[in-house]
């Protein structure tokens, strides 16, 4: 689906370029945003690696156990079909982890990862499991306390200060989660 709707937009970009005389425009814009677009790669790669290799150092001595414990009574009991012994605990909780340091890029492994782990305790393959949405939601819209990514991406256009949007990101994202919950809960409920 999503190939017919960037089709759709690349046709309609074309034909109104042609249609409006700007076609130099548009030839000019795609050269330069490819060329945008791997300096933002190049910029943000560091980022990335830092703080995968920073989950990486984690996860092999021992920090996202203990994180997992700390986080399990919380994850337990948003999670109904997860106990403490679960195989889908550690990778949920890397997960919101990573999400809560703003590496939702570097968090999308780890995420199908817990989603695997959470699709094999569903017993009807049909659809997804109440525990599998709940997931989904949490990690669309995740609580982030460092917003990395988007402080990287300000800092490569020369932001004075880009750790200054910190606070709006926690307050914005502690909503968006707060909701997603609850209304994940709701549906859960009455449906």
């Amino acid at each position: 689906m999503m190939n017919y709707i960037w089709a759709v937009i690349i046709i309609f970009s074309v034909v109104s370029s042609l249609l409006n005389g700007t076609s130099n425009a548009l030839s000019t814009g795609i050269i330069t945003s490819g060329n945008t677009a791997v300096d933002l790669c190049l910029t943000l790669l560091g980022t990335f690696c830092l703080w995968n290799g920073l989950m990486n150092v984690a996860e092999k001595s021992g920090i996202t156990k203990i994180i997992s414990k700390i986080m399990s009574p919380v994850i337990c009991r948003l999670f109904k079909g997860i106990d403490k012994d679960s195989p889908a605990l550690e990778p949920i909780c890397l997960n919101i982890t990573s999400n809560l340091l703003g590496l939702s890029n570097a968090a999308t492994p780890i995420g199908i990862e817990a989603m695997k782990r959470l699709s094999n305790n569903n017993t009807n393959k049909t659809s997804p499991s109440n525990d599998m949405v709940l997931f989904v939601v949490m990690n669309s819209a995740a609580l982030r306390i460092i917003p990395s990514t988007v402080a990287g991406i300000r800092a490569s256009h020369n932001s004075a200060n880009p750790l200054e949007i910190v606070l709006p990101s926690i307050l914005v994202s502690f909503c968006a989660l707060s909701v997603g919950i609850i209304m994940t809960k709701l549906t859960e409920r009455f449906f």
